[in-house]
Parts: C-alpha cells; sequence; structure tokens
C-alpha cells in the first residue's frame, strides 16, 4: 500500500502539470469531452515519469517478497534463497541471485520499450 500511495501521488502530481499544457487547452476548445481529454491526452503525456516509477518499485517488491515469504511460510525464490544461504549451499544462491537479477534487468528493460513506443522522442536512432 505505501507503494500505490506513492505511485498514485507520483500519478496526481504529474497530470496536475500536465493538465496546464497548451495542447490540453487546444483539445478542450475543440470540444473534447473531459473524460478523452485526460485519457487520451494527458494521460499518454503524463505517462513516463508514472512508468519510471513503477519500473523501480519491483526491485522493492523483490526485496519485500523476500521478507513475506520468511514470515508466512510461504515457498519461493525469497526463502529459498535465505534457506540455501543458512545451508552454505552457494550454488543455489547464485542461481536464486541471477533469476531474480535476470527479471529486475527485463523489467527495466520492458521499461525501456515501452518508453520508445509512448513517447517517439525517446527512440534511438544511429
Amino acid at each position: 500500500t505505501a507503494l500505490s500511495a506513492i505511485l498514485a501521488r507520483m500519478i496526481r502530481s504529474t497530470l496536475l502539470e500536465v493538465l496546464n499544457e497548451d495542447y490540453i487547452r487546444t483539445a478542450r476548445a475543440k470540444g473534447l469531452r473531459e473524460s478523452a481529454v485526460v485519457i487520451h491526452h494527458a494521460l499518454r503525456n503524463a505517462s513516463l515519469p508514472i512508468i519510471t516509477i513503477l519500473g523501480l518499485q519491483l526491485g522493492t517488491l523483490l526485496g519485500g517478497a523476500v521478507i513475506t515469504e520468511i514470515i508466512f511460510a510461504w515457498p519461493g525464490i525469497g526463502q529459498m534463497t535465505i534457506e540455501s544461504i543458512q545451508r552454505r549451499d552457494y550454488p543455489v544462491v547464485q542461481a536464486c541471485i541471477l533469476l531474480i537479477s535476470l527479471s529486475y534487468v527485463l523489467v527495466n528493460t520492458f521499461t525501456d520499450i515501452l518508453y520508445g513506443w509512448l513517447d517517439p522522442r525517446v527512440r534511438y536512432s544511429v
């Protein structure tokens, strides 16, 4: 819930910032409904900071999953990592860390691809 509060605050602040732009005023002057203005114009242009926060929060969620698995005795990669550390089973520890790191890298890569799809100015050019 703490992460959702941060995300909600970020969505609100970026939308308030974007809603004061000239192209939003133009969309309203053309007679678009307020919901269309917010969804199609404002939210799309405010989405980059929101996606950044979501991508960064994944690391926090992965760390919190380890604690949750230990407290509630749920089987998972976090609990397996802790048990492997206690048993000094280093190959399993390495595999768990590699899997967690790989998932974090994949989410960040997906975030970068999403940037390019949402905002063509961010695309890589050679």
